[in-house]
């Protein structure tokens, strides 16, 4: 029976639940009073039942679409703001024993080139990431416990916080791995890792089986489970998301919220962010072979409708999205965006030709992190490298609570700035600062207390005139 206090995953993702539940969405899809009634409650900024945003993710009535798109848009301004966390994805190593049947990193690949990054190599990628002017990475590795096993990912760890490249430095790693244990959850923790991701792939269980046949990965519960054993190992924020296109993307949509429902029931803190990737096409993998892909509309309304459940959760979009989806999606409730991405092992250091032959999926949106800089500005973004809420203590219920309030935007806005500025003086085009400048010139005004205004404009006098860095409220 369904039990979101559960830490069973097939009590907290109930099979039964779902399907009763998508039933009442397609019963309830016409009904305006109702839906009415679910918009009105969404606009209190308290996030909506799995159930509930069912409804409102089938209600096919355009008026009411139109209002949750707005209602989706306004929540991210209020909780977010008019910034976007930047981030790069970091491949280490694509050795893999798992057999799941839409990643090309999979055992029975035998052609695609297998390759895990030495220290030096290590090195090398970061300095080139520092290079363009990322402060955040996410770590990737294949599942391998020969090749890749935990001290290999902790070392590597160690080593890309210990690289200062001239005013270059990665300030957070974010890392995205294979379900393990408390033990190995405590180590991260102890390696000063900012979020543990891990995507479900699909909540439907007979679908999860079927798609990763063999490997570790084939048991549901353990992977389920992961977040919960994250938390136990002191990881208080934690990433989740779906690969959409495995599934029906309706199961998936209530399996997603009731994961977050249920960490809150267990944990008292939410996701710390949702992903929304969905699936593409790779090295001996072919999109076409799959028969759940869902159009740019669909993928739209699911992301607005995340921002109104969830509403103090990060949204994160990758490079596999177009510029023009990632546009659109950005108004709905993205949070978080990677640019300049390369998705092979050593391709941010090695080339092009390492990436074409390698990488994990194709990349859509292939512009630099200059070219994304400046469009995200030009749309009147701030672009963010901020990584102060991590480094300053505030994560899982503190970040949350303040969050939640609305209360984080006082210290969030005024350190992306600063970040930015930091950007545009050692790593931006001329056209780039120049936009960059105007933009931040505009954006101190916005600044509400006097004082802390004050602060902001000596730091940016300070960063520009005499190369100091990392200032952070």
């Amino acid at each position: 029976m369904y039990n979101p206090a559960s830490r069973v995953a097939e009590e907290f993702i109930d099979h039964q639940e779902i399907l009763d539940t998508l039933k009442y969405a397609e019963e309830n899809k016409h009904n305006e009073a109702l839906i009415t009634e679910l918009i009105e409650k969404a606009k209190l900024r308290k996030g909506l039942s799995h159930r509930e945003a069912s409804v409102l993710l089938e209600c096919d009535i355009e008026e009411k679409n139109q209002e949750i798109y707005a209602l989706a848009e306004q929540i991210k301004k209020d909780f977010y703001g008019n910034r976007i966390v930047m981030f790069a994805p970091l491949y280490l190593s694509n050795y893999c024993v798992n057999g799941c049947t839409y990643c090309p990193y999979h055992l029975k690949n035998k052609h695609i080139p297998r390759k895990k990054l030495t220290q030096e190599e290590v090195r090398r990628e970061v300095i080139a990431l520092q290079d363009m002017g990322h402060k955040r990475l996410a770590l990737e590795a294949g599942e391998d416990p020969v090749n890749n096993p935990i001290e290999y990912i902790l070392e590597c760890i160690d080593t890309i916080y210990s690289i200062k490249h001239k005013n270059g430095e990665i300030r957070r790693v974010n890392v995205n791995i294979a379900a393990t244990t408390v033990e190995n959850y405590r180590k991260l923790k102890d390696a000063g890792i900012g979020t543990y991701i891990l995507f479900q792939e699909t909540y439907h269980k007979e679908s999860y089986l079927e798609l990763h046949p063999t490997g570790p990965k084939h048991d549901y519960a353990y992977h389920t489970e992961a977040m919960d054993r994250a938390m136990e190992g002191g990881i208080d924020d934690v990433g989740i998301g779906v690969l959409f296109g495995l599934d029906k993307y309706r199961y998936e949509f209530a399996g997603l919220l009731m994961h977050a429902e249920h960490l809150e029931a267990v944990w008292g803190v939410g996701p710390h962010t949702i992903s929304v990737p969905r699936l593409r096409n790779a090295d001996d993998i072919d999109i076409n072979s799959f028969t759940n892909g869902i159009s740019d509309d669909i993928f739209a309304k699911i992301v607005a409708m995340i921002r109104i459940a969830v509403p103090y959760t990060g949204m994160i979009i990758s490079t596999r999205e177009s510029q023009e989806c990632r546009e659109r999606v950005l108004h709905l409730g993205v949070s978080q965006i990677s640019g300049g991405s390369k998705t092979s092992v050593g391709g941010y250091a090695d080339g092009e030709e390492e990436e074409v032959s390698s990488e994990q999926f194709e990349v859509s949106d292939t512009r630099t992190l200059d070219e994304v800089v400046k469009w995200l500005m030009e749309m009147d973004y701030v672009p963010s490298f901020c990584t102060a809420c991590y480094r300053e203590g505030r994560t899982g219920d503190r970040f949350m609570s303040l969050c939640k309030s609305g209360q984080i935007q006082n210290c969030c806005h005024p350190n992306a700035l600063m970040t930015l500025k930091e950007y545009l003086v050692d790593y931006a085009s001329e056209e780039t600062k120049a936009i960059g400048d105007k933009l931040i010139e505009k954006e101190i005004t916005t600044i509400p207390k006097e004082k802390v205004r004050q602060i902001v404009i000596e730091n940016l006098k300070a960063i520009e005139e005499d190369n100091r860095r990392d200032f952070r409220f």
